[in-house]
């Protein structure tokens, strides 16, 4: 079985790095752990780092947070679902929302429950994935604003997500003048900005982040350590959170063209062939059903990832220093897409490190 070993005080310490290279900016990180399942353990990890809260996409996983570690700020970053409204505030305290449907169910449940429920206004800034327009937010910045048990506490944008829309100093500070006009109409103080996420650190870095973001949503920077959109490293942080064990089930010789005529792949791709001569051949015990989408680097030189299908990972070791046997097992670094992956795929097995009660049995 494949492992993923997760280096815990890794993580605590990305999550310091960006934590700390913040805050003089007045900006709050929310350590977001939807890659690892709300994995509790990581979610410790981002807390001992001083993260304001802790963000994921799924009820599921911000129901396991809460139950592992008790009680602490949790916030649900896909828009909630109208069907889930009740679950949304038992187990968030804040959400992000954009639908007037959907706030008169999260009022209606949280007066139920006796609770106050935060709400975060999302705007759509040419990412195209979720939020009112521009044009639109003053208006539901009142209707977020008229429930009773609702709480509007600022508004927000997504970037680099579905429209790769990389933010920017120009866009951000737009969302800071919406905030403002929400705050007109409203006469709510608003104290959350919430510019985006990992790929605004970008502008941290270069002191271009405009004055007025006050929260930033930080997932594969700490727990990759680099900037999404450009694969930066992210300042102060590690990449080595994450490394992937994958034995080794054959090594052939074998020639680099396959023989015969090509067609689609397993996956409805039209692979493309380098004429390389014979080479040498290993096959991992590893593929797409536990990778997904993403990829994985190989850590020793030498080697080079030729490609997936469901259950094997094809490698040319033909230039390794020393010789690749069968039975060994190789090391990779996992990209985010693979990590996501990895995390949730049942045929892996998670390893922690770097953490005085890394053996308690805590998925």
């Amino acid at each position: 079985m494949s492992r993923l070993v997760i280096d815990l005080a890794r993580i605590t310490a990305n999550a310091r790095a960006v934590v700390e290279s913040c805050r003089p900016l007045g900006v709050e990180i929310w350590g977001v752990t939807k890659a690892l399942q709300g994995c509790p353990r990581v979610g410790r990890a981002m807390l001992q780092g001083e993260v304001a809260g802790l963000a994921d996409s799924r009820l599921l996983n911000l129901e396991r947070l809460g139950q592992a570690l008790g009680p602490l700020p949790l916030m649900l970053l896909r828009l909630p679902s109208p069907s889930r409204a009740g679950a949304t505030v038992a187990s968030a305290a804040v959400s992000l929302n954009s639908e007037p449907a959907t706030l008169n169910l999260l009022d209606l449940a949280a007066r139920q429950r006796s609770l106050t429920h935060q709400v975060i206004l999302m705007v759509d800034l040419g990412d195209r994935r979720e939020g009112v327009l521009p044009a639109e937010v003053e208006a539901a910045g009142r209707e977020a604003a008229r429930y009773r048990a609702l709480e509007l506490v600022g508004i927000g944008s997504n970037f680099a997500c579905y429209g790769a829309v990389m933010p920017s100093a120009d866009n951000l500070g737009e969302l800071v003048e919406l905030a403002e006009r929400v705050r007109r109409v409203t006469g709510l103080e608003l104290p959350v900005v919430s510019g985006g996420n990992s790929t605004s650190l970008r502008l941290v870095e270069e002191g271009s982040l405009p004055q007025g973001i006050t929260q930033l949503r930080v997932g594969e920077a700490i727990l990759l350590g680099r900037e999404p959109s450009t694969g930066r490293p992210v300042a102060g942080t590690g990449a080595d959170a994450f490394r992937v064990q994958v034995e080794v089930i054959e090594v052939k010789r074998r020639p680099s063209l396959p023989r015969g005529q090509v067609a689609r792949d397993a996956f409805g791709r039209e692979p493309r062939y380098q004429d390389r001569g014979e080479r040498l051949r290993a096959l991992g015990a590893i593929g797409v059903q536990d990778l997904g989408a993403g990829s994985i680097a190989p850590e020793a030189p030498g080697i080079e990832v030729l490609g997936a299908s469901s259950d094997h990972l094809i490698l040319d070791v033909t230039e390794t220093g020393s010789p690749v046997q069968v039975g060994d097992h190789l090391w990779f670094r996992p990209d985010y897409g693979a990590l996501l992956a990895l995390a949730t795929c049942p045929h892996v097995e998670r390893h922690y490190v770097g953490d005085q009660d890394a053996r308690r049995t805590m998925m």
